[in-house]
């Protein structure tokens, strides 16, 4: 198994004097640490207009300064939102090419279309062509990279014959990979021949199991959007390793309860009484329809750690969790450990404690 870092870049309010700085370059002292300590990934969202929740809007230049300050770490964008506006495809190439370029060919290219009705509705984005226009852009960027001069014609990008440049250093090209959240996902992943970054907190690990079995099925008989067949999977889980059990619950449970609930209100904004529902979003709105019982249990401290969803705990905790992950086919975990207001002290006291006794075992 692999081990990688998520950042979606939180800072919670009250907001003080030079936060943002403060949490950015912590945020990269982390990833600095983790490279020494064994980590060989680091993962960053992309997002827009949600306050608190992620201030991590434009990744693309955190990653150049990064790039800089890292040798080994791979840079995953966790993803790039291909739908435009949000991105136009010539310009996702040609940022991804000089990262790799920057990074001597560390990139790994993850692709979404954004879950929230703020970001695409800011940017005045019909949710029901989220999809497609991700697939569209998708089916084009990789062949950017390989043709030149590269023209297209499709339903939403009309491009003349043109040299894109430069071209990455990864030959023929990075990495390509897939947010999943829903279940259907893991199956449009396998089709396409793309990696599985699995955004599952709250599904239960037997579950990821059987959405990854499928996924797998598909790669069978993918027909693959680049130059080559990506089938790792990778899942994000709220991460926080201590001395003791108590030690980490102590630090960790504000910031894990907080999470969960400001997931679900993004989720939940999708089936407000009186809207119809886009396409392709009907999943999130049915999943937050009722408040139902079962939903707010799966929001507990207790229900997540009893389940194993969350990788809080001593080093021992950990291990064990992730063995489970590892069995049911997980190839890489990805470690959310700048969430709520774990302080970054404790972040650092955590990766320390994860590279000495965890990564070790793997």
């Amino acid at each position: 198994m692999k081990f990688g870092l998520l950042y979606e870049l939180e800072m919670l309010r009250p907001w003080s004097a030079g936060m943002e700085y403060d949490t950015y370059r912590q945020a990269m002292a982390q990833v600095q640490l983790a490279e020494e300590v064994g980590f060989e990934y680091v993962w960053t969202v992309e997002h827009h207009f949600l306050t608190e929740f992620s201030h991590s809007s434009a990744p693309e230049v955190w990653y150049g300064a990064l790039s800089q300050r890292t040798t080994t770490i791979r840079l995953g964008h966790g993803v790039v939102l291909l739908p435009y506006p949000f991105n136009h495809p010539i310009r996702v190439a040609e940022r991804i090419a000089v990262l790799d370029i920057l990074s001597n060919g560390r990139v790994e290219f993850g692709t979404g279309r954004s879950i929230t009705e703020q970001e695409l509705g800011g940017f005045g984005i019909d949710p029901a062509d989220s999809r497609p226009m991700w697939e569209e852009a998708l089916s084009i960027i990789p062949r950017m990279w390989q043709e030149d001069p590269f023209s297209y014609e499709g339903k939403y990008f009309h491009i003349p014959p043109r040299s894109i440049i430069p071209k990455p250093i990864q030959k023929p090209h990075p990495p390509i990979w897939m947010a999943t959240t829903q279940p259907d996902s893991f199956k449009i992943a396998g089709q396409k021949g793309i990696g599985v970054l699995g955004f599952l907190l709250g599904v239960e690990v037997d579950a990821i199991g059987r959405r990854i079995q499928e996924y797998r099925s598909e790669l069978k008989t993918a027909t693959p959007v680049g130059a080559f067949i990506n089938d790792q999977v990778g899942v994000f889980t709220i991460t926080h390793c201590a001395e003791s059990n108590k030690e980490a619950r102590e630090r960790a449970e504000h910031a894990v309860v907080w999470y969960m609930e400001r997931s679900i209100e993004f989720f939940a904004q999708w089936g407000k009484p009186g809207r119809p529902i886009p396409e392709g979003y009907r999943w999130y709105a049915e999943a937050t329809s009722h408040r139902s019982e079962r939903l707010a249990q799966r929001m507990k401290y207790d229900y997540l750690d009893a389940h194993e969803m969350i990788m809080v705990g001593d080093p021992d905790t950990l291990i064990r969790r992730l063995r489970r992950y590892e069995a049911v086919g997980v190839d890489q975990v990805l470690m959310f450990v700048q969430v709520g207001r774990i302080p970054h002290q404790q972040i650092m006291d955590s990766l320390k404690l994860i590279g000495k006794h965890v990564i070790p075992y793997f």
